[in-house]
């Protein structure tokens, strides 16, 4: 081959090293990356059903084969899905991502934003607006985004959950997908910020009428219910009349209708894994040397938690049947993708709080705050000291968010007025310990994990004025109800983490590693640069195992 000239030469050079640095990355890479959020899933599930998880199950097979971090936590408040998803896969936190709670009260549009909400977005796939999706409000890059730009967006990235957060946050702004559930139509759908059209394989999926074939199939107990491990405490409280469902329970009677009810059951869990397997082989992920990415949530335990509590045979069932579910999926991408040629991990974005009946049974600290009834009586206290309604716009993330406005417009007024008289109302409330300003000026008496998780949640634009900390035990809720998360205590920010396959060493750590850590991780084994906005640390026992 003759060139005219040393310019030519040096693009010819150029181009040949590009392919072969793509070429060598090929071979330090897994061909499929497997992101797997289990929606409400706090550590203690490890112990507490390590004896139950099944001898060829998913759970199972990473503890065995794989690296188990037992010490992981939440390093920010508050803990809510779309803030644990969003910190994930991007390394960061809420002060910096922007994602501070499912939906936040936004101080420029004074009003409230769900946290993937789009006006610019459109449905594509039903009918209804359950589409108008989208990560803009994600204000950092995921993986899945470092990832595309790092095989030139040769490399395919797809989020799956039947929550609409939790499939969009995860694979950040440049996926190929996000796809969710409609439980109006019983469909999987996304929107038109990732395509115009939804494709052909999705369509056959949801003309398949799965969801009814999944409800034909009721809800039995896997084992007799004696064998379970709530079954003292769930014995004790039918005693007391609080326990609240018996077994089998029908589901044929939804067959038809009511196509949200399956997000509330393990058959939720067993649609999304159905759908993930259809993408893979209809989009071809893994299928060459170039890498790809799926995400998936699963958010039925998180449904299944509100309702029933940690303590219930329905909880632990469905992670049992979730067990056995994902050791079926790792065997199909063993056969499709290549065993040893994919990489996954296991986490989750939020524990849960006891049932506060549960809690009451047990002697435990425990109660219900509500957020609605505390705004209500903010105002009402305001209104009667200073003579104005209104000061107080919003309850929500467990801060509260005053009308400065309407505070600036009263002469003689200030906000720390009204913040030096809200804060010890607000101490002697029952289900309240601390209130934080959150422009830092009283929280120094705070343990210093508190101050920094405080810290790491707060974005200006999207917080409030006051962090409220509940005591021990309590939820926001309403009496008689179920149960929550958000705060900073142990159950709600424990959570595991579970690596398998693709280089990664067998074994466990003590170490005591953040939600953070996740992203710079999966960043160095697959040799690419980190999110924008990571704070997190490289866990070196999972990628320089030999140095341990």
């Amino acid at each position: 081959m003759r060139f005219k000239g040393k310019k030519e030469l040096c693009i010819v050079l150029m181009l040949a090293g590009m392919i072969y640095s793509q070429y060598c990355l090929a071979q330090v890479r897994p061909r499929l990356v497997v992101g797997i959020t289990v929606d409400q899933m706090p550590w203690e599930y490890m112990v507490r059903f390590q004896h139950r998880w099944h001898a060829n199950g998913g759970i199972r097979r990473m503890l065995n084969e794989g690296f188990e971090l037992q010490h992981t936590s939440l390093n920010y408040l508050p803990t809510f899905t779309a803030c644990g998803h969003a910190s994930i896969f991007t390394g960061s936190v809420p002060a910096i991502h922007g994602i501070t709670g499912n939906q936040w009260f936004d101080l420029v549009a004074q009003g409230n934003q769900y946290c993937t909400a789009d006006t610019l977005a459109k449905t594509v796939g039903s009918q209804t607006d359950a589409g108008e999706m989208s990560p803009r409000n994600l204000l950092t890059t995921t993986v899945a985004d470092e990832l595309k730009l790092a095989t030139a967006f040769r490399g395919k990235t797809v989020g799956i959950a039947i929550k609409d957060r939790g499939g969009i946050l995860p694979v950040g702004h440049s996926a190929n997908a996000a796809y969710w559930y409609d439980p109006d139509e019983g469909k999987w759908i996304t929107s038109t910020y990732y395509m115009q059209q939804i494709p052909e394989w999705v369509n056959k999926f949801n003309t398949k009428a799965k969801v009814d074939s999944l409800y034909g199939l009721d809800w039995h107990l896997l084992y007799k219910e004696d064998t379970y491990t709530a079954y003292p405490i769930q014995s004790r409280l039918s005693e007391q009349g609080i326990r609240q469902r018996q077994y089998p329970q029908g589901l044929k009677r939804f067959i038809g209708s009511k196509y949200d009810i399956i997000a509330a059951t393990p058959q939720g869990n067993t649609l999304t894994t159905e759908f993930v397997k259809a993408c893979i082989v209809n989009e071809q992920l893994g299928a060459d040397t170039i890498p790809d990415m799926i995400a998936i949530s699963y958010s039925s335990i998180d449904y299944l938690g509100h309702t029933f509590g940690p303590m219930s045979y329905e909880v632990e069932d469905a992670m049992l049947r979730l067990d056995m579910e994902l050791g079926a999926f790792f065997r199909f991408l063993d056969k499709q993708v290549g065993a040893g040629a994919w990489l996954a991990f296991l986490t989750s974005d939020h524990g849960v709080a006891q049932v506060p009946a549960v809690g009451k049974a047990m002697k435990l600290p425990s109660g219900i705050t509500e957020d609605k009834q505390l705004s209500t009586k903010i105002n009402e206290v305001l209104k009667v000291q200073f003579g104005l309604d209104g000061l107080c716009k919003s309850v929500l993330n467990q801060q509260v968010v005053l009308n400065i406005d309407l505070i600036k417009r009263v002469k003689k007024l200030s906000t720390s007025d009204v913040l030096d008289f809200l804060i010890p109302w607000l101490e002697q409330q029952p289900a309240i310990l601390r209130v934080v300003r959150l422009d830092g000026g009283n929280a120094t008496f705070l343990p210093e994990m508190v101050q920094k998780q405080i810290r790491n949640g707060y974005y200006p634009r999207r917080s409030g004025n006051l962090q409220l900390l509940y005591k021990s035990g309590y939820v926001e809720g309403v009496e008689g109800g179920g149960t929550s998360h958000g705060t900073g205590y142990t159950y709600d920010i424990r959570i595991p983490l579970l690596w398998y396959g693709w280089k990664v060493p067998k074994g466990q750590s003590f170490k005591k590693v953040n939600v953070t850590d996740i992203a710079p991780t999966l960043s160095a084994m697959l040799h690419i640069q980190e999110p924008s906005g990571c704070i997190g640390d490289v866990i070196t026992e999972i990628v320089e195992p030999t140095k341990h």
